[in-house]
């Protein structure tokens, strides 16, 4: 059950981002905006870039680029997943998180040319209002996962890490 766990979450993450994905594409015009509760709206935005937006100015070969990027990273996390596996349930659960998020958000680039974010969140401090760039459930299923390999490596340093070293 160990190995097949990141696939499984990994699997579980892509079906969610494709369903969600696909009801803002249908539900809410490019450019809407729904709100949800304070602090959270739902939106619709076509992101031509990579996290928070960043080359979404670039032209046509800076998306070649990014596609060509997010496909080698996406192999990568694949093959770490078949040849190492997951030495523990966070472990595991952390790899499926971004190998889900990293596939999700390639669908979208090679259906569209471009990644569909929704979420919205801000916070209103007086007159003024500050807000987290757009992001979608692949975005957030990324960072959750790289959190908990961050923590994951200090709770479990990597072994040999405290052995002595040869003088």
């Amino acid at each position: 059950m160990r190995r097949a766990l990141p696939w499984i979450v990994a699997l579980a993450v892509l079906v969610l981002d494709r369903v969600t994905k696909a009801a803002i594409l249908r539900c809410l015009p490019e450019g809407g905006w729904q709100p949800v509760l304070p602090g959270l709206s739902l939106t619709h935005v076509h992101n031509r870039g990579i996290a928070f937006s960043l080359f979404a100015d670039g032209g046509p070969l800076t998306r070649v680029v990014l596609q060509l990027l997010v496909t080698l990273a996406v192999a990568i996390i694949a093959w770490l997943v078949y040849r190492h596996g997951a030495r523990g349930l966070a472990a595991g659960t952390a790899l499926g998180l971004i190998l889900g998020g990293a596939a999700g958000n390639l669908v979208d680039r090679m259906l569209y040319g471009w990644v569909v974010d929704f979420i919205h969140l801000w916070v209103r401090i007086g007159d003024r209002t500050w807000s987290w760039p757009d992001f979608n459930v692949a975005d957030s299923a990324i960072t959750v996962g790289a959190v908990l390999l961050v923590l994951g490596e200090f709770r479990h340093p990597a072994e040999g890490a405290n052995a002595p070293h040869p003088d």
